[in-house]
């Protein structure tokens, strides 16, 4: 038996919200439930009790209850949850209107601001009196072209508040990735800044802003947030106030209530292989799910501190703001994380005592290969959870977390998506952390991993599917009236089951490892290999900073290519090939040992920070690639166009 990493206390046990929600359970379900593992299957067996008393537990502010909790159980889609409810996402994410802190803010430039819920609630009411004022009404789209800042908070409570519809987008999007987002939903008013630091430099908005502006007729009015300067010149921006101007003089928000699943936000697939996708999401879904994933699976309480690292423009964003309804304070940081060095998120996290510090696989990968050891330099008495995402995190990370972070927390890889607003795999409070497993599956959510026959298996890899509803389920996809996108992105592939595109494997602990997108999975010889099982063995050596790998098609089968970005002054020769090709081979199978190692100087990945397989494969096979506006450094592409190597033996 393989031992865990960490083990919760059993005084951090009997304290939890999981442990008080299992009583909760028993009480009022006549349950024996004394385990993790009988509470989960309650919970996706009788999701008609679970969710309802996960409602009260959490304590979902609504203006009336709900007729039928499940109607259409048994489809997907087409389930529909608490029927006849009516409440409003804003007003639960501004229950408290006292003087504790609701947002900390920290730019890389040391900039620290902080505003109380009292604060933060006369904020949202003046600018929500504004919307109001210019004609906003539930089921309109306002969108945010911001840093990650405490008025791109306000200004998205504001528009939920009234049924608006929010969508957002960080301000390091190119023109084209602007408007094949807002372009497609027609957005009504435009929120942006002046600008946005990053790594030192000062990046202007405005003259972007001024070009979407002109190409998105619906746009009425942009409203500015000084961020650069503090009177930014708006004279070449077509109807535009600056948010001072803009917000009008009220202290009190008249919130909308709104069906369970009236739609609150508008999210975005990547679009590195077509325009994005517009997932809708309902208001009563996207707050149930995370009040659970806050409450329940990350022990999220009244007054602590919550941070994740991420931009407005990923979902972690809206997952991270809605810590407020659980009476949270939220940290936001905006910038470069390792300016001025890989210390300065650390050193946040000490100043603010943080509890919960959310981050990507990529940024811990990149701590540890930069040798930095928070633990060693940092006080961090007061973090008790570090969480990760957006790719999965290797094993040698979960180490460094407890070698050279904190030997005392709860290390959560998670994993989810914009799809759903929130997991199929994530952490536990009271269940012991092994290394390179996600914790559990998360409560009411009935995964499981199928086949290619569409059996359940545990034990061998195949895909991440939901066989049962759930409320976070997009609502739908924009312009899709007849629902055929939708249906084809996600139930097509098994009838009336939600297959999630990732390739995984269920462990004998209850857990999950999760081996990268099934789209990007390789096929040498017809075995099927999961990208991030090559990427956890290359990355262990110093001298490969990150890599990618790609299935070439070659003499009737594929081959496996990788690609390495190296660190400065390191050349890839015969010996680091070697070297490369050993700690595959030694750690996997013969299979995954790659055909080809190429050095590429850089990598392309998204604005989030994940690499694009699937890109990089089109470039070598010489297909277009035809949005390259979601990447984050599209030119990296040419890094991989006609490279000789490729078309060797």
């Amino acid at each position: 038996m393989i031992a865990p990493l960490w083990q919760p206390s059993p005084d951090r046990i009997a304290d939890s919200n999981l442990t008080r929600f299992i009583a909760l359970v028993n009480e009022q379900c006549g349950t024996t439930i004394d385990d993790y593992a009988a509470l989960y299957k309650w919970s996706v067996k009788d999701p008609v009790a679970f969710w309802p008393l996960l409602w009260r537990f959490c304590g979902v502010k609504a203006n009336r209850e709900w007729d039928s909790v499940l109607i259409d159980g048994d489809k997907m889609p087409g389930a529909r949850w608490f029927e006849g409810s009516r409440l409003n996402f804003a007003e639960n994410l501004l229950s408290r209107r006292d003087e504790e802190t609701a947002i900390i803010f920290y730019g890389e430039n040391g900039d620290r601001r902080a505003l109380t819920y009292a604060e933060l609630y006369r904020a949202v009411a003046g600018v929500a009196a504004a919307l109001r004022a210019h004609g906003i009404v539930p089921g309109d789209r306002v969108a945010g072209f911001l840093p990650n800042i405490p008025e791109s908070i306000v200004a998205m409570l504001a528009t939920t508040s009234i049924g608006a519809i929010w969508s957002s987008c960080s301000p390091d999007f190119g023109i084209n990735g602007v408007l094949d987002r807002f372009g497609q939903i027609a957005p009504r008013i435009l929120f942006t800044a002046d600008g946005y630091l990053y790594n030192g430099k000062r990046i202007d908005s405005l003259a972007r802003v001024a070009e979407v502006a002109r190409e998105i007729e619906s746009i009425e009015r942009i409203v500015v947030v000084p961020f650069l300067d503090s009177v930014p010149d708006i004279s070449e921006l077509p109807a535009a106030k600056l948010i001072d101007g803009f917000s009008k003089d009220s202290d009190e928000i008249e919130f909308e209530a709104l069906p369970f699943d009236h739609p609150v936000y508008v999210m975005y697939s990547s679009g590195t292989t077509g325009i994005p996708k517009c997932i809708v999401h309902g208001a009563g879904g996207t707050l149930l799910q995370h009040l659970k994933e806050h409450q329940i699976h990350s022990d999220l309480k009244a007054g602590e501190r919550l941070f994740y690292f991420t931009s407005c423009g990923w979902m972690m964003w809206n997952w991270l703001v809605s810590g407020l309804a659980s009476g949270a304070t939220v940290v936001l940081f905006d910038g470069s994380p390792f300016h001025p060095d890989p210390g300065a998120l650390w050193r946040m996290a000490e100043a603010e005592r943080v509890n919960v510090f959310g981050t990507s696989a990529k940024y811990l990968a990149a701590v540890q290969k930069a040798g930095f050891e928070p633990g060693s330099r940092i006080d961090l008495s007061a973090l008790r959870a570090i969480l990760s995402t957006g790719s999965p995190l290797a094993p040698e990370s979960f180490d460094f977390v407890y070698q050279h972070i904190k030997a005392d927390l709860q290390l959560s890889s998670i994993s989810g998506g914009t799809d759903i607003m929130a997991c199929f795999a994530i952490g536990n409070p009271i269940l012991p952390v092994y290394r390179g497993e996600l914790q559990c599956l998360p409560l009411g959510m009935q995964t499981e991993i199928f086949d290619e026959a569409g059996n359940s298996v545990r034990g061998h890899k195949g895909e991440l599917v939901c066989t049962a509803p759930f409320p976070s389920m997009p609502v739908g996809f924009w312009n899709d009236p007849d629902g055929k996108k939708y249906h084809s992105a996600y139930f097509d592939r098994f009838p009336n089951t939600w297959c999630h595109g990732d390739y995984a494997e269920l462990t004998e602990h209850g857990g999950m490892i999760i081996f990268g997108r099934s789209d990007a999975v390789l096929n040498p010889g017809g075995v099927r290999i999961g990208t991030a099982e090559i990427y956890r063995q290359v990355e262990k050596l110093d001298d490969v900073v990150e890599s990618i790998a790609i299935g070439q098609n070659w003499k009737d089968d594929v081959r496996v290519v990788l690609f390495v970005r190296l660190r400065e002054g390191i050349t890839l020769d015969d010996e680091l090939q070697q070297r490369v090709r050993k700690v595959i081979r030694e750690n996997t199978t013969p299979r995954h040992v790659p055909a080809k190692i190429i050095a590429v100087a850089d990598i392309p990945r998204t604005i989030s920070g994940k690499i694009v397989e699937l890109a990089v494969r089109k470039v070598i096979h010489g297909e277009a690639v035809e949005n390259t506006d979601a990447l984050a450094n599209p030119e990296a592409l040419e890094n991989f166009r006609n490279i000789s190597e490729l078309s060797a033996d």
